[in-house]
């Protein structure tokens, strides 16, 4: 066993132990024994139950394509962890999370400030971004925002993307509960841009943006957008007018991502010059794995990390939309036993032909037999666990014009990437 992996024992033996314990005092601690190196960075900081990896990526590639140099900060990564912090479209080597590892428990953990997984890693990336003297990260929250390991920077402009129900252990059952953990990232004086929201949920952050005294600008209000026929983007709103915009990712709902990534750079466009070919190339040339990810052809495979209702329901109506005559969608399944399967397999099933469920991180899945049943009322459904025989059970199932679906957890986009030996973004394609 080399260092790197050593290290990464290490640190998943941390997330084992201690799971998430969501709070800022002792990741605070942490930090400042390092130097705060978060008060070095600029930053558009993204929270949301969908869509925030997706804004992120936006960003990233706008910001690169203007001639920034950027830190991206993501979770959870698919295939390797170090996927999770990069530089310039380049992931930290595994070197250097040896190296930062190593003085993390020397400056923090030696001191007897305990971090979890998560707030280690953000430590690091951190660090990284820091001495690499990015000129902006684009960050996304781990879970919720208030309380997230993230949310001692004080950025350029916070984006919320969207609020749904998921992680109710740890963030609250109501839509407007959710809501106010995720508008925990308004920050006084600092621009807060908020996605397609209704309800209690708007009600909630429009409230707490106004005591903290973060200007807000929301969909629909604020910005908005339309989407042709060829799914061409145009947007109008916060002193911009574009029309025609192409965006590299796949479904309507990555539409109304790029657009609140544009209202982000909109919003803090006298700080963050970004011109119009340098906004036009980054959201056409984005890539992001893992999200409606065309993985191969005969059959059309397609993989996508939807894991909760919301984003089921995205997927369920790209394939709605895109089905072809005659030709029949496949799936594969996993899910994890605290995310609301029931519910996400009775919108995914009405589309299937056939679903084989299969489990990755058997301690933490959903119950394959039950999760077979469910499908089993819809469309023929088999079991098996193991991950890759699974998933030569459903391309067998499948003939050249079918096409192949892999959904219901991310864990389980990663294991089929790591499969394919897709390493995750330079193996990505659409």
């Amino acid at each position: 066993m080399d260092a790197y992996e050593r290290t990464l024992g290490w640190l998943y033996s941390l997330e084992k132990a201690k799971g998430i314990d969501l709070k800022l005092d002792r990741v605070a601690a942490g930090l400042a024994a390092l130097g705060d190196p978060q008060r070095q960075l600029r930053c558009f900081h993204v929270a949301g139950t969908n869509g925030k990896g997706s804004v992120v990526a936006y960003l990233n590639e706008v910001l690169g394509a203007a001639g920034y140099r950027v830190g991206r900060y993501t979770s959870p990564h698919l295939v390797e962890l170090t996927e999770r912090i990069q530089v310039d479209g380049l992931e930290i080597s595994r070197e250097e999370v040896v190296a930062l590892g190593d003085e993390i428990r020397r400056r923090v953990l030696d001191r007897g400030i305990e971090l979890t997984f998560f707030e280690i890693v953000t430590a690091m990336g951190f660090l990284h971004f820091a001495r690499a003297g990015v000129d902006f990260v684009a960050l996304e929250v781990g879970l919720g925002g208030r309380l997230d390991a993230t949310n001692l920077v004080d950025p350029t402009v916070a984006i919320i993307t969207s609020v749904g129900i998921d992680h109710t252990r740890f963030l609250g059952s109501s839509l407007a509960q959710i809501a106010a953990e995720k508008a925990g990232i308004a920050k006084p004086g600092r621009p807060l841009v908020v996605g397609p929201m209704a309800g209690e949920a708007a009600e909630v952050i429009d409230r707490i943006a106004l005591g903290v005294g973060a200007p807000i600008y929301r969909a629909h209000r604020e910005f908005r957008w339309e989407v042709d026929a060829d799914q061409r983007l145009s947007f109008e709103g916060l002193g911009w007018s574009l029309r025609d915009v192409d965006v590299g990712l796949d479904g309507a709902h990555q539409r109304d991502n790029a657009a609140v990534a544009i209202a982000a750079l909109a919003a803090v466009r006298a700080d963050v010059p970004v011109d119009e070919t340098a906004l036009r190339r980054g959201l056409a040339g984005v890539l992001w794995p893992g999200r409606l990810q065309t993985v191969s052809e005969l059959p059309r495979t397609i993989v996508d990390g939807a894991h909760n209702v919301d984003a089921m329901r995205a997927l369920a109506s790209e394939l709605a939309r895109t089905a072809v005559t005659g030709a029949r969608t496949h799936v594969l399944f996993a899910a994890m036993g605290d995310k609301e399967w029931p519910a996400m397999i009775q919108i995914l099933a009405p589309h299937c032909a056939s679903a084989v469920v299969t489990e990755v991180l058997p301690e933490r899945a959903a119950p394959v037999e039950r999760m077979k049943d469910a499908f089993a009322a819809y469309c023929p459904a088999s079991v098996e666990r193991d991950p890759a025989r699974a998933f030569a059970m459903v391309r067998a199932a499948a003939g050249v014009a079918d096409r192949v679906l892999v959904t219901g957890s991310l864990f389980l986009v990663g294991a089929v990437l790591q499969l394919l030996d897709m390493a995750a973004p330079t193996g990505a394609c659409r």
